[in-house]
Parts: C-alpha cells; structure tokens; sequence
C-alpha cells in the first residue's frame, strides 16, 4: 500500500542540495523549495532515505519525513494553501 509522505530538507552545501534535489524529483513531486510530496511504499521508502542518507552530512543537514497517511484515501483537504493555491498533481508519479 502506498502511503503520502511530505518529504523537506534543509542542506547546508550546494552540491549535497542539488544531489537531494535530484535524488526526490525520482521519488515524486516537488511542490515548493525543498519540498516534496511522494507516494510511497514501505521498500520505497527505505530506498529513498538510504539514497538520501549516503548524500547527507549527518551532522549539517536534515531531512523531514512526515507521514500523511494511505494514498487511496488522500482528501481535497489534506493540503490547505494561504497566497497561491495548491494544485495537486494531475498524476501521480510511480517510480517502477
């Protein structure tokens, strides 16, 4: 089962940032600076934090990872915006 997941960083080196960036745009959507939402298996998940984790510097950097529930029961509500609206993604994007 998939689940939602909010993926941010804040990385203090360029490269490492642009290595994180590229490393999440394969998992998902990228919605704001250092913000990502992806839809997840449990294997995928670990995946992704270990790619993530052999790019950071454990000490400098940090990787959120919250948990917003099951993909196949995602509401309209579970992301509210104040400015710009938010617009889900049209599709999903699965890495396979």
């Amino acid at each position: 089962m998939r689940r939602i997941y909010l993926i941010t960083y804040d990385v203090c080196d360029a490269k490492r940032l642009r290595q994180i960036f590229k490393c999440l745009r394969g998992w998902g959507d990228h919605l704001q600076y250092s913000v990502f939402e992806c839809q997840l298996t449990d294997a995928d998940l670990l995946r992704c934090k270990s790619e993530m984790a052999d790019i950071l510097h454990h000490g400098e950097d940090q990787v959120l990872v919250i948990d917003l529930g099951p993909a196949a029961s995602r509401s309209e509500t579970l992301v509210q915006a104040i400015g710009k609206p938010y617009s889900a993604m049209a599709a999903p994007c699965f890495v396979v």
